[in-house]
């Protein structure tokens, strides 16, 4: 076979180009052709690596959240039971003291009672001691007048009878 020239033309299509921005941007669009194949796959990874991380940790602090909020829960729940037990343990405080108070004022009370029936015991005990003791002076001066009545003047016979009276009044009387 022959080769003519007017078949293939030789060297028509290819050859050095002298316009350097015509081969700038071909051989940019190139480079970028070929950084996008394999740092695209690459960097498409990465990105996709990032966002799983990202979410992980947003689902983490988003259970911390729920965590830190069921605690929370808990810790106000403990708290509104501590200031109901604390009011219990406040009005009992109170009613212990109350009650307290007023058994002291019932011991007092009491103690005042038996103060004043041994009071009254007492007075009486001496009202009736000066009573007897008044009693045997009266009855001590009355016999000696009576003696002396009927030493002075009386006969054997008139100072039995008088005596005889005077004791059987005696004899008769109750104080």
């Amino acid at each position: 076979m022959h080769f003519d020239g007017s078949l293939f033309p030789l060297a028509e299509g290819f050859g050095i180009n002298t316009n350097i921005f015509e081969t700038n941007i071909i051989n940019l669009s190139a480079v970028v052709a070929v950084v996008v194949s394999f740092v695209g796959k690459n960097l498409t990874s990465l990105l996709e690596d990032r966002k799983k991380t990202i979410l992980g940790n947003l689902q983490e602090a988003s259970q911390r959240a729920a965590e830190a909020q069921e605690k929370l829960n808990q810790a106000k729940t403990q708290f509104e039971n501590a200031k109901t037990k604390a009011k219990q343990i406040r009005e009992e405080g109170v009613l212990r003291a109350t009650q307290e108070v007023n058994n002291c004022i019932a011991q007092h009370e009491e103690r005042l009672s038996k103060l004043e029936e041994f009071k009254q015991e007492t007075v009486q005990f001496y009202q009736q001691k000066a009573f007897k003791q008044a009693y045997i002076y009266v009855i001590s001066r009355i016999m000696s007048r009576v003696k002396e009545r009927l030493n002075k003047g009386l006969d054997a016979t008139y100072h039995v009878v008088v005596n005889n009276f005077y004791v059987s009044r005696f004899t008769e009387y109750n104080p």
